[in-house]
Parts: C-alpha cells; sequence; structure tokens
C-alpha cells in the first residue's frame, strides 16, 4: 500500500496553520491569546454558547440558507411536496373516518419506524389518541421528505436540517404531553395523580442538582471503587495525567506478554471494569493475562494547554514505559477503546517510524482512524461549529462534561431525552438505574487545545488517514504499522459507525483481523459470555489479499451467536506467549481504581 505524504509546502502550511494557533496569532484553530478585538469576538461566541448549547447559530444558519435557496429555486420539489400533503392530509381523513365507522379498528395509515417504541402501548388505538399519533408520523414522514433529497444541498448541510427539524419534531411528539397521552392520563387516574405528583417532585429535584452544578450530591447507586471497578490491583505509576493501574492475577501462571488498555478520555475508564459479572477487565484476568489499566485525569482549567501530543507520550508511550519496566516483557499486547483506540494508532505508527518494536498486537475496540465518514458526530463538526466551540473553551480551559453529553444525548433523543423525560416526569417513575448507565453519566472535561487539535486535525482534515499528521516534529503513517491487528465494531454504533472502523483494513500493510458485533457504541463492546441476543462476524485479512468491501464482507462472513469476548481471548492466546509465573506486582501507589478517576 503507498503512503501518501503531503509536499514541503503543505507540510510548513500545515505547521503554520496549527502552530500559529498556539503562539496568540489569530488563525483557524483554538487561540490561547489574542488582540482585543478578537478577543472580544471570543467572548461574546463564548457568552451566547451558553445559551444555544454549544451549537453555533452561524452553523444553523448557513445550512438553513442552503436548503431554502435551493428549495426555492426547486419548483418540482415544492411541487411534489404539495402534493405529498394533500395525499397525506386525505390519507388521514381517510383513516379519521374509517375509525369512526369500526369503532377504532380501522388499519393505520403508517406504521412507525421500527425503533420508534413512543407509540407501542394499545392506548394509542383508542379514538381521539390515534388520530393524533397517526396524524403526527404523517408529518414526521413529510417532513424527512421535505429536507432531504433537495437538488444542490451540500450533504453535510442536509443532514443538519434534517436532524434539528426531526429534534423539533421529536419535542413535539404528542407523547411528550399529558393532554395527548393516553398512556400518561391513564396512569395519573389510576394513581389520583400521584404519578404527576412524584413526576413533578422528580423535576424539581433535576432542577436543584442542576442549579448546584458541580456541588450536587451524587445520587448514582453505582460507584467507581465501590460496585463498579472492583477488580483487585493496584496503582503503580501516576503521572500528571494518567494513574496506571496493574490487576492482582487470579490464576498460578499467566502469558508472557501483558496487555495494557488505553480507554477513552472523554469518559471515566471502569466501561472496561463495571460489575464483576460483566467487567473485561475481570474476564481476562481469570484467562491468565497480566493486565494494565490507563486511568486519564480529569482535566481542570490549569490543564488548558495539554495537547493530543501530550496524551501520546505522558498516557501512551509513559505506560508502555511502566508495563515494560514492571512485567518485564520485552513485547506488550495493546488494546484502545474509542478515542483511545485513535490515540493508540497515532502512538503505533510513530514507534513504527521510530523502529520501537514493543507492540505484539493492536486492538481496535470501536475506534476510527479514518474520519472521512465519521458517523452523525459529524453533524457538530464544521469550521464553524468547531470555531464556535473554541471560543468556549479558550473562555473556560476545557470543554465541560454537559456539552459533550448534550450531543450524545442529541443523537438519541428518543432514548436518552424524551424518552426519560416521559418516564420520569410523566409518569412518574423512579430513575432506571445499571452500571453502564452509571458510568453514562461519569464524564470527563477534555482541555481545549487537545481537543481542538483533535476536531481540526482528525475530524475536519483527515490528517491521520491522508499521510499529514505529525508526531515529535515528523510525519507518521499508519501503513507503516506491522503488529497484528484486532479490530471490533459495533453494528448500531453511532459514535464510530463500523463501516468506518472497517476502513482500517485499507490504511494499514498488516493482517487485521475484523468482528463486527450486535448492539451499539458501549453495549456492543460490554459483551460477556452469557448474556442473551449477541451475536457476532469474524474474519482475518491478510495484508496482502484482495480487499473485500465492508458490505459484501457483512453478507458472506457467517454469524457466531454469543458473546465476541472468547473469540478475541483466544486470538490473543495464539500471540501471548507461554504461561510463566505472574509478573510481581509494581510499586504500590494505591489500590485500584486509584484516586484519578474519582475526580468529578
Amino acid at each position: 500500500m503507498s503512503k501518501t505524504q503531503p509536499s514541503d509546502a503543505q507540510h510548513n502550511v500545515e505547521h503554520e496553520r496549527l502552530g500559529s494557533a498556539w503562539q496568540g496569532v489569530p488563525a483557524p484553530g483554538y487561540p490561547e491569546s489574542a488582540p482585543e478585538g478578537a478577543t472580544l469576538d471570543l467572548l461574546l461566541n463564548a457568552w451566547l454558547g451558553k445559551f444555544t448549547g454549544g451549537i453555533s447559530p452561524a452553523a444553523l444558519g448557513n445550512a438553513y440558507a442552503d436548503w431554502l435557496g435551493h428549495l426555492a429555486l426547486a419548483p418540482s420539489k415544492q411541487q411534489t411536496l404539495l402534493e405529498e400533503a394533500w395525499k397525506k392530509i386525505g390519507r388521514w381523513q381517510q383513516y379519521a373516518l374509517q375509525s369512526a365507522l369500526t369503532g377504532g379498528d380501522a388499519k393505520p395509515c403508517i406504521a412507525p419506524l421500527p425503533q420508534d417504541r413512543r407509540f407501542d402501548d394499545p392506548a394509542w388505538r383508542r379514538w381521539p389518541y390515534n388520530l393524533v399519533y397517526q396524524g403526527f408520523l404523517l408529518q414526521q414522514q413529510w417532513w424527512h421528505r421535505a429536507t432531504t433529497g433537495v437538488r444542490g444541498v451540500s450533504p453535510h448541510h442536509e443532514d443538519v436540517v434534517t436532524f434539528t427539524v426531526r429534534q423539533w419534531l421529536d419535542m413535539l411528539a404528542p407523547s411528550n404531553f399529558v393532554p395527548t397521552n393516553p398512556v400518561v392520563q391513564q396512569s395519573a387516574l389510576e394513581s389520583g395523580c400521584a404519578s404527576l405528583a412524584r413526576g413533578a417532585a422528580h423535576a424539581a429535584a433535576d432542577w436543584q442538582r442542576a442549579a448546584m452544578g458541580p456541588y450536587a450530591p451524587d445520587t448514582r447507586h453505582y460507584q467507581a471503587g465501590q460496585n463498579v471497578a472492583v477488580t483487585p490491583g493496584k496503582v503503580v505509576y501516576r503521572n500528571d495525567l494518567i494513574e496506571l493501574i496493574q490487576y492482582t492475577p487470579t490464576t498460578a501462571t499467566v502469558h508472557a506478554t501483558p496487555l495494557l488498555f488505553v480507554p477513552a478520555w472523554i469518559m471515566k475508564f471502569y466501561i472496561l471494569d463495571l460489575s464483576p459479572h460483566n467487567s473485561l477487565v475481570r474476564y481476562l484476568v481469570d484467562q491468565g493475562h497480566t493486565v494494565f489499566m490507563i486511568s486519564w485525569k480529569n482535566p481542570t482549567e490549569e490543564d488548558r494547554e495539554l495537547s493530543l501530543e501530550d496524551y501520546r507520550q505522558l498516557g501512551v508511550m509513559d505506560a508502555l514505559d511502566a508495563v515494560a519496566s514492571i512485567a518485564g516483557a520485552p513485547q506488550v499486547h495493546a488494546v484502545g477503546y474509542c478515542l483511545g483506540g485513535t490515540l493508540l494508532a497515532i502512538a503505533a505508527a510513530t514507534m513504527a517510524r521510530d523502529g520501537d518494536a514493543r507492540l505484539a498486537s493492536l486492538t481496535m475496540l470501536a475506534s476510527q482512524v479514518d474520519f472521512k465518514e465519521p458517523g452523525e458526530l459529524s453533524l457538530f463538526i464544521d469550521e464553524s461549529q468547531v470555531s464556535f466551540l473554541e471560543a468556549a473553551m479558550w473562555k473556560q480551559g476545557y470543554l465541560d462534561t454537559k456539552q459533550m453529553a448534550g450531543a450524545f444525548q442529541l443523537l438519541r433523543s428518543n432514548d436518552l431525552i424524551w424518552s426519560r423525560q416521559l418516564r420520569h416526569y410523566l409518569l412518574g417513575q423512579d430513575e432506571q438505574d445499571s452500571d453502564l448507565m452509571a458510568w453514562n453519566g461519569d464524564a470527563t472535561r477534555m482541555p481545549c487545545r487537545m481537543h481542538s487539535e483533535y476536531l481540526r486535525r482528525l475530524f475536519l482534515h483527515n490528517d491521520l488517514a491522508e499521510g499529514r499528521y505529525r508526531t515529535a516534529g515528523r510525519h507518521i503513517a499508519l501503513p507503516d504499522i506491522d503488529a497484528p491487528i484486532f479490530a471490533v465494531g459495533t453494528l448500531t454504533d453511532h459514535v464510530a459507525p463500523w463501516r468506518s472502523v472497517y476502513k482500517l483494513q485499507l490504511l494499514t500493510d498488516t493482517d487485521v483481523t475484523f468482528l463486527l458485533t450486535s448492539d451499539g457504541h458501549n453495549a456492543g463492546v460490554v459483551s460477556p459470555p452469557g448474556q442473551p441476543r449477541r451475536s457476532y462476524q469474524l474474519a482475518t485479512h491478510r495484508h496482502d489479499a484482495p480487499y473485500i468491501d465492508a458490505d459484501s464482507w457483512q453478507r458472506d462472513v457467517p454469524q457466531h451467536d454469543g458473546s465476541w469476548w472468547p473469540a478475541w481471548q483466544a486470538w490473543l492466546e495464539e500471540r501471548a506467549g507461554a504461561q510463566v509465573a505472574p509478573p510481581t506486582m509494581g510499586p504500590d501507589l494505591g489500590d485500584a481504581p486509584g484516586s484519578y478517576v474519582l475526580q468529578t
């Protein structure tokens, strides 16, 4: 595979574009400081971001101007939409008439999408609620057709408009209001309005916690070190960015080659060490692996200058040095999850460039290295949006957890926002608590410099996949990696779409074993043996074999029932060396899960 390298001129332009942002010079990118006029611009954008949830009004304006402008120039599309509107009104009126004549037994004129569970309850089939929800679904379908297929609109702007219109429709759905939701009304009647009273109390408590901000009490049932992240171990290394945890062996002998986990720093590491029954760490330790885990610090304003290169050096490289010293092994199996996998790929390419052969293999869990098709997160990433976000980060020194959580919740607003509010506020039900949900609410901040570099160099410019990414002042190339790779994609991933993860085969010159598992970005990774309705597909692509496209791969590769963990463990075992006595535990700096994971 050829290695795409930029020209010297391109290299210099890229260096100046990224570097000047950190030297007080007005340039695209996050400015540490700026002249007075630019500072005023940043302050205005940061202030405005408090009222828009971090969404750039200019970005939204550009998208809607593109859509409306091209729609105005498309009379045939307008005519089609008008005809569709009249047809839908006619279908709805016919359904209403049949429903009245049959006592509500008329066949619905439109069915919800398979993933839409809002109108499953039989109460929605009664008059007049059947007319309400059918009319809503018809409107929803019409708006989707109105915002798509307009000739001349850029794909990104079309996605933004479609997405934002969907958010408005989800917010205005009849399931969200007492007068139009028969399930809520029935619950209120049966409980003597106690359900609504409990819902009001839940809303007041949530509002109070939000007003208290960081001083709000932690009411989650699951707490790191108490009932999650409880696999025994010790913190054996600490620097200003990471704690390194070494887990206590549970077998008389272990595989000679240890494992190092590089988790994402957008959340706490313990998705990989949840409850004892679904902890990937505990599973591997019980299979005779020596496991080390990076636990990232939760950055504050003082850490605003931490860069992506700092994360590579203080994170991956310092951890590798510590593992090699403690375990006494010449090589390490490295495992990266989500953003941690992207950083691991950067580190592995750097090591390959520098002749560092300490990586026995790489495992990439739901991790992207090509950001050309990053999924629905791309809705929040363009030049306007990133610049707006940088202003907020410049003001406070980091990306706040609420901003990140809000973006992820919007991607699945039905499941994470409106369904929760229906259950919690309108039906008065208590929060559904689980270890995975508790972890999902335990986000971390991200230093402004690092996050700006990450968004620009990877998402906006795709430098890593296209050969322009540099570490320590020199370019790196993914095809230099010669360690075997095990890549895991999850079928319904909104964060790292599996077809994007699959592209790793195109970008490396080594053997890549690709596994596609059921579920999404988090639940697909947390897949212990014994759970029902789990399946996976698995095949190895040799570095000198012809390429197979993702859809053909999915069609032709056999599907296996059950957890993918044993299949990965078997792959590791083939490369993990002989059985030896467990290595001595490293310096005792405290019990796992350490102190960084407890930072709020």
